[in-house]
């Protein structure tokens, strides 16, 4: 006979119980974790009962259940708040909660003068997309690396995980960072969506084509990337600056045949002839990076 016993799983406690909050104690419920959970709307938390998990009358009372803490609630306020009097000597806590890097930086400051360790998190998810394989969701995470290995497998339960360094901002940047590049894309796709819109083509005809050709330009993010670490904006170029200003005209011209406001393109279009006006006509758009620097900063 073999041994066929299976460790048993980390048990964890779980501080929110929203959309996310829930699929996360699902999949983990579902993988044979004991789970206590805590929402501050309690009767939120009720339903993951019925699946097995352990509902705690008080933030401090989960816990103190178990030394696995995960957070995921509205914003850092909320964080501290729940936080606030429980006892977080010997804890290790997650903040799964969508914040800045500066607020995840002092919160781990925060964690530690009370004897924890932290990690700050990105989770780059919808909730559908937690525990569905093959779903491409993921986490980011950074700050202690000795909880995030010894917490890799449990944590890797409802998504795939991305240890990010040791700064516990960095979790929190790259989300960021990633979402302001989706939010620059949509406001892309709107903006196409609103010049053919009055002439009758069929939206669902004209999306494949968008997003072959959105797909086909994201590779210049790797250009810019090797352009930002050299210095040298003009390898490899392309559609150089000063064609792209040009070409420019036509783009607001369209718009305004098409009666659509050109708003969510203009203040990108401002930063190239800035940079075109410097004198770097030869590059191609990275410069624009070196624009968005605050003086002062």
């Amino acid at each position: 006979m073999t041994d066929t016993a299976v460790a048993p799983r980390t048990p964890l406690t779980l501080l929110g119980t929203g959309a996310m909050g829930t699929a996360l104690a699902r999949v983990w419920l579902a993988a044979g974790h004991e789970v206590t959970v805590w929402n501050r709307t309690a009767a939120r938390a009720e339903p993951l009962a019925a699946e097995g998990a352990t509902v705690a009358a008080r933030a401090a009372e989960a816990v103190a259940a178990n030394r696995l803490v995960i957070a995921c609630l509205l914003d850092d306020a909320s964080v501290g708040e729940a936080l606030d009097g429980a006892a977080l000597a010997g804890r290790d806590l997650v903040n799964l909660t969508t914040g800045t890097p500066a607020q995840d930086r002092a919160r781990a400051a925060w964690a530690e003068e009370r004897g924890a360790r932290f990690l700050g998190a990105g989770i780059m998810a919808v909730p559908p997309m937690i525990g569905a394989p093959g779903s491409g969701g993921y986490v980011f995470y950074s700050g202690s690396a000795g909880l995030f290995e010894e917490h890799r497998e449990t944590l890797a339960v409802p998504a795939g995980t991305r240890y990010v360094g040791a700064d516990p901002g960095f979790a929190a940047l790259h989300d960021v960072a990633l979402l302001s590049a989706m939010s620059g894309m949509f406001a892309g796709i709107a903006h196409a969506f609103a010049l053919i819109r009055p002439e009758g083509i069929a939206p669902k005809d004209f999306a494949p084509l968008l997003v072959d050709w959105l797909t086909a330009m994201a590779p210049a993010a790797h250009q810019s990337a090797e352009g930002l670490q050299s210095g040298d904006y003009t390898r490899g170029v392309v559609s150089n600056l000063a064609m792209q200003v040009a070409g420019n005209a036509t783009l607001l011209r369209t718009a305004e045949e098409q009666r659509v406001s050109p708003e969510l393109l203009t203040p990108y279009m401002r930063l190239m002839e800035r940079r075109l006006a410097q004198g770097h006509g030869d590059e191609d758009g990275t410069g624009v990076v070196d624009l968005l620097a605050l003086r002062g900063r």
